[in-house]
């Protein structure tokens, strides 16, 4: 099938579009390279490079005709989602309304939407937090992402657009970005790479859930022909703390640097991992790639792609 990935020049979407092409489908891809890269776009797949907020967005759809849209294209930065509210909203919220009503005129049959686990519930209740949690976010960036789940549902509803929402943990791996994405474990392997101290902001407690982006590429594969009308978490249901992180990539590269420990940055949350049993029963899904198995990985690309650290 056609699939049209946007946000496909950055970390995850890229690495999504990789592995639909593997699949034997037809991939275009729509980005603006505020954040991602024209080196990450597969050979293979056609490229449209704008911005979701933008009317070009419909040509593309017009030209592609694309069956099923893999929406990945968003502001994921908490800090800056706090500094800049309306421009989160503008992209998150705007520019997915965008992507939708292009999905109806144009005859797409199902959305996949990229959301967040780690930021619509809030400070949870309980733990592993599982699909019927409160949603509380405690910063925009989680309020905009939840919203464009109503919106969803209310096209499915009246207009019969299928989806299906992934709510994402804290993915590493290949191609994120220590820089533009904000991962910890990008950041922290950048840095000790070139012997620096990188920060962690408070005392290095919080958790999260952390699964490496082959493991999200495949729930994308299945949520292609499942998961219809669903909302579903991804997860390993464990905490890992930053400073397991931190340690854990330490000991992969035999470095003897120490962290800087800050303030903690407003809208962060403590801790937080995934329940996701409903993603297993209704995908078959589960994740595969343990942490140290994943961040050896992600060491051993930088390593043979040292001109994707920034310091370079």
């Amino acid at each position: 099938m056609k699939i049209l990935v946007t946000g496909g020049a950055g970390f995850i979407g890229s690495n999504v579009a990789d592995g639909f092409i593997a699949q034997g489908h037809r991939v275009v891809v729509a980005d603006n390279l505020s954040s991602g890269y024209a080196r990450n776009v597969p050979e293979k797949a056609v490229f449209y490079q704008l911005d979701i907020v933008d009317a070009g967005l419909e040509e593309a759809f017009r030209k592609e005709r694309p069956e099923v849209v893999v929406h990945h294209a968003a502001q994921i930065d908490v800090r800056k989602s706090v500094e800049d509210p309306m421009y989160d909203a503008r992209v998150n919220v705007i520019g997915s309304l965008n992507v939708i009503q292009q999905c109806l005129r144009h005859g797409v049959k199902k959305i996949i939407y990229a959301s967040t686990g780690g930021a619509v519930y809030g400070e949870p209740e309980y733990l592993p937090a599982d699909e019927r949690h409160p949603i509380r976010p405690l910063c925009q960036y989680g309020v905009t992402k939840h919203t464009v789940e109503h919106y969803l549902y209310l096209y499915r509803h009246h207009y019969g657009l299928d989806y299906t929402v992934l709510r994402y943990p804290n993915v590493y791996g290949p191609r994120q970005d220590p820089l533009g994405e904000a991962g910890v474990v990008a950041i922290f392997t950048e840095a000790l790479m070139h012997g620096r101290r990188p920060t962690i902001y408070g005392d290095g407690s919080h958790t999260r859930d952390y699964v490496f982006v082959g493991d999200i590429v495949a729930a994308n594969i299945l949520a292609l022909q499942r998961g219809s009308g669903m909302i579903l978490n991804l997860g390993w249901g464990q905490e890992i703390s930053v400073n397991q992180i931190f340690a854990t990539l330490k000991k992969d590269l035999s470095s003897d640097v120490e962290p800087i420990y800050g303030a903690e940055r407003l809208g962060e949350i403590h801790r937080i991992c995934l329940d996701s049993g409903r993603a297993r029963e209704v995908l078959g899904w589960r994740p595969e790639v343990d942490l140290e198995q994943g961040i050896g990985r992600t060491v051993q690309y930088y390593r043979q792609h040292p001109d994707q650290m920034s310091s370079t």
